[in-house]
């Protein structure tokens, strides 16, 4: 989820502080804000070829860029026509020598980097730029900041998309407008003027930028197809490890391939990996089980964690904390990662999407902390035991048939 806020109207908005695209009505798009889809980065292969420099301070930083979001066909000609044509970034303001572009590969968006010889002096420009436009009546004005601190450059990506893949280096979004927030689990850190921010969170309204997992995102209360007004239309419970095995069933690969030795359990792939890391006791689990093959003739496949649990609050807390930080990256789990499905006093931990269809006809549910998400009638849909979770058996992936 985004945060929510007014923005002054754009059609009073000029092109200030534009990069190289213009948004509908000839108004181009300032840094520090997202460009329109079908950006300039298409011009780089037909026009502007890059500078043949080898070194120096926008090699470098091209270099570090590369990493994480890609940056090709690096170009400090002042005629490219990616080079932004607003008010900054420029060559001597703000103690800037030089200025680039380049352009990344996945986004097809371009970033601007700006070579300042005083980073403090750069982010006292900037926050002075910014009252300015608050004074002006741009109440909104930095809050979707593209404006990306490093180490000797600053970078102005286009897209809230390659910002994203940049702020998982050392490179932090500078945001100067008092009434920008950082989320709880993002980075508050101390820029070198008084009065802004520097952060690993990327605001965009299009909800494109980091989640907001603030928001709670329990059911509203209003009444579904298949929702319980108060409670839970019933969950599985098992009294042990063994019960629980026998209750799955054959939705996992238990019968045959079946552990609790702690060493067994502790095994995982890089196919398959646990929702559980460390130490179980400190997730509120009482007792662990790993079903499936470890290893053998092959890797090993078809790995699933059962759990007995004491404390399901602390485990949904925890397991949480784990979805949201697989999210932070790129606002998706990764497809080798287990799904955590809750019982009463039960767990089952598991990637594969046909064995969580035998575990939702067992009445399991899963516990999802996506921002926004909720699910059609006549899927279960109910409160989870930590706020900004629910408990479901819809998974847009996966839709039950």
């Amino acid at each position: 989820m985004r945060i929510q806020r007014i923005l002054a109207t754009t059609a009073a908005l000029t092109c200030l502080a534009a990069l190289s695209a213009c948004k509908g009505g000839g108004q181009a798009a300032p840094p520090g804000e997202p460009a329109p889809s079908g950006s300039s980065a298409s011009s780089a292969s037909s026009g502007a070829a890059g500078d043949a420099a080898t070194e120096g301070p926008l090699v470098r930083a091209q270099q570090y860029l590369r990493e994480w979001a890609g940056c090709e066909n690096l170009s400090s000609k002042a005629d490219d026509p990616r080079m932004p044509r607003g008010d900054f970034p420029k060559a001597g303001q703000w103690s800037v020598t030089e200025i680039g572009v380049c352009s990344t590969t996945a986004e097809k968006s371009d970033i601007v980097i700006a070579v300042p010889k005083d980073t403090k002096a750069f982010q006292e420009g900037y926050k002075q730029y910014v009252m300015d436009r608050l004074k002006g009546g741009d109440a909104g004005y930095g809050h979707e900041s593209r404006v990306l601190i490093g180490k000797g450059f600053v970078a102005f990506p286009t897209t809230a998309t390659t910002a994203m893949k940049l702020v998982r280096s050392d490179l932090r979004v500078l945001v100067c407008n008092p009434g920008g927030q950082v989320p709880e689990g993002y980075k508050r850190e101390k820029p070198l003027v008084e009065g802004c921010g520097l952060t690993d969170f990327v605001s965009a309204e299009d909800g494109s930028g980091s989640p907001n997992f603030e928001t709670p995102q329990n059911p509203s209360g209003e009444e579904k197809l298949g929702q319980p007004k108060n409670g839970s239309l019933g969950l599985p419970r098992a009294g042990s490890i063994a019960e629980l095995r026998k209750l799955v069933g054959n939705s996992l690969d238990c019968p045959k391939n079946f552990s609790t030795d702690p060493e067994a359990v502790a095994i995982e792939s890089i196919d398959y990996q646990p929702v559980i890391k460390g130490n179980a006791l400190e997730w509120g689990v009482t007792g662990r089980a790993l079903c499936g093959q470890p290893a053998g003739e092959r890797r090993a496949h078809d790995l699933s964690w059962l759990d007995t649990v004491g404390d399901m609050k602390k485990l949904q807390t925890k397991a949480k904390a784990a979805q949201q930080a697989d999210l932070k990256d790129d606002g998706k789990l990764k497809a080798t990662g287990s799904l955590l499905l809750v019982g009463e006093n039960i767990a089952v931990e598991t990637n594969s999407p046909s064995s969580r269809f035998g575990l939702y006809q067992l009445q399991f549910l899963y516990l999802n902390c996506m921002p926004g998400f909720s699910a059609p009638s006549g899927y279960r849909l109910e409160k989870s035991q930590v706020e900004g979770c629910v408990l479901t058996n819809y998974e847009p992936d996966h839709p039950l048939d």
